[in-house]
C-alpha cells in the first residue's frame, strides 16, 4: 500500500473523531439553544426532542434514480435529523445532472437557508453550487463528490472515499480466492461509480473487466450481464455498484448456468436478506442514513453555532463490510429502514 492510501487508510478514525466532537455538541446545543434550550415534544425517529432554535428551511437535492430504495435511506436520515433540528426540509431529485443544477438554482431562487447536494457529475453541478455560495447560502456536499467537492467551495463532506472503498473491495475479493471478477457500472461518467470500479481493479491481485450496463432498463441489465457470463465462464465474481444490480445479477447467474458469486456495493432491505440467505456474499456500506443525517445536522450546527465537521476534510461514513458475520443485527435495524 502506498503512502498516500496508508494516509486515506487513517482518515476514518481522524473523521470518527471528529464526528464524535460533532455529535457532543449537538447535544450540548439541544439542550441549550439560543431561545432557553428546553427541547419541546417528541421527535419521530429523530433523537428524542425536537430543538426550540429559529425554524430554518433546507434544499436536500439529489441524483437518485427512481426505483433505487437506497435512497430512501438517505432520506430517512435527513428527515430523522430534520424533526430534531426543527428544520423544514425539501427533498428532491432528478439522476440528470442538468436538471439537478436546475433543482439547485429553484432551492436558491425560493430563498433557502442551507442546501445539501450530492455531485455524481460535479461539473454540470459546479455552477449551480456557486450561484448558493455567491448568495450566501451554505452548501454541504454527500455521497458523491468526494474527490471535487472541496475545490467548488462546499463547505462539508460526508461520504466515503470511493477509490478507497474500492481498493478494500479488490483486497477483499483477493482474500476470497477470486481469479477474475467483472464490475458492473450501471452509470457510465458516473465519478463515484467509476472510482468504485478502478479501486477494484487497483486492489484485486486477479484479472478483472468492466460491463456498462444501463440502469434505468433493469430488463437489458440483466440480459447483458447474463449473456457475459455465458460468454465468459471464467467469472467468477460479479462486483455490482448497488442494490438493485445486485440483485439482478443473481438472476443473470442463475440463468446463465454460472456459479460465480455476486458481491455488491450498497445494500437495501431485499439485499439484506439476499445476504442473509447466500445469494449474495457482502457488500460494501457506507451507511447512507448516517449520510443524510449529517448533512442536515451539519448546516443546522453551521447555521445556528458556525460549527464546521471534519477539520477541513471529508467526514468518511465508510466504507465498512456487511457480511454473514454481522448480517443477523444489520438484519434487524433494515426491517426498521435505516440499514
Amino acid at each position: 500500500m502506498s503512502a498516500r492510501h496508508e494516509s486515506e487508510g487513517r482518515r476514518p478514525f481522524t473523521r470518527l473523531a471528529a464526528l464524535a466532537g460533532a455529535g457532543i455538541l449537538a447535544l450540548g446545543l439541544v439542550a441549550c439553544s439560543s431561545t432557553g434550550g428546553r427541547p419541546q415534544g417528541s421527535a419521530d425517529g429523530g433523537g428524542g426532542g425536537t430543538v426550540d432554535t429559529p425554524r430554518l428551511t433546507v434544499a436536500m437535492i439529489t441524483h437518485e434514480v427512481p426505483g433505487d430504495s437506497f435512497w430512501d435511506l438517505i432520506r430517512k436520515g435527513a428527515e430523522a435529523a430534520a424533526r430534531k433540528d426543527n428544520i423544514e426540509l425539501r427533498y428532491s431529485n432528478d439522476p440528470e445532472a442538468p436538471a439537478q443544477a436546475n433543482l439547485v438554482q429553484s432551492a436558491i431562487d425560493s430563498g433557502v437557508d442551507g442546501i445539501a447536494v450530492t455531485l455524481a457529475k460535479p461539473d454540470a453541478m459546479a455552477p449551480a453550487v456557486k450561484a448558493a455560495l455567491d448568495k450566501g447560502i451554505p452548501v454541504v456536499a454527500f455521497n458523491s463528490g468526494f474527490d471535487n467537492w472541496k475545490s467548488m467551495g462546499v463547505q462539508q463532506y460526508f461520504g466515503q472515499d470511493e477509490k478507497l472503498a474500492g481498493i478494500s473491495a479488490g483486497e477483499k475479493l483477493t482474500a476470497d480466492g477470486a481469479k477474475k471478477v467483472v464490475c458492473v457500472i450501471q452509470e457510465q461518467g458516473q465519478a463515484s461509480l467509476e472510482s468504485r470500479c478502478a479501486g477494484v481493479r487497483q486492489g484485486f491481485k486477479g484479472a478483472s473487466e468492466i460491463l456498462n450496463v444501463n440502469s434505468k432498463d433493469m430488463p437489458s441489465v440483466e440480459a447483458t450481464i447474463t449473456a457475459k457470463l455465458q460468454q465468459d465462464p471464467s467469472i467468477d465474481h460479479v462486483v455490482a455498484l448497488g442494490a438493485p444490480i445486485a440483485l439482478t445479477a443473481v438472476q443473470s447467474a442463475g440463468n446463465a448456468g454460472s456459479t460465480a458469486k455476486i458481491v455488491t456495493f450498497d445494500t437495501n432491505a431485499a439485499l439484506v436478506d439476499a445476504i442473509k440467505g447466500g445469494q449474495v456474499q457482502w457488500a460494501v456500506d457506507q451507511q447512507p442514513y448516517l449520510q443524510g443525517y449529517l448533512a442536515i445536522d451539519s448546516l443546522w450546527l453551521y447555521l445556528n453555532n458556525k460549527n464546521l465537521i471534519g477539520g477541513g476534510q471529508a467526514t468518511l461514513t465508510g466504507p465498512s463490510f456487511i457480511d454473514p458475520s454481522n448480517i443477523d443485527a444489520v438484519a434487524e435495524l433494515a426491517k426498521a429502514g435505516t440499514r
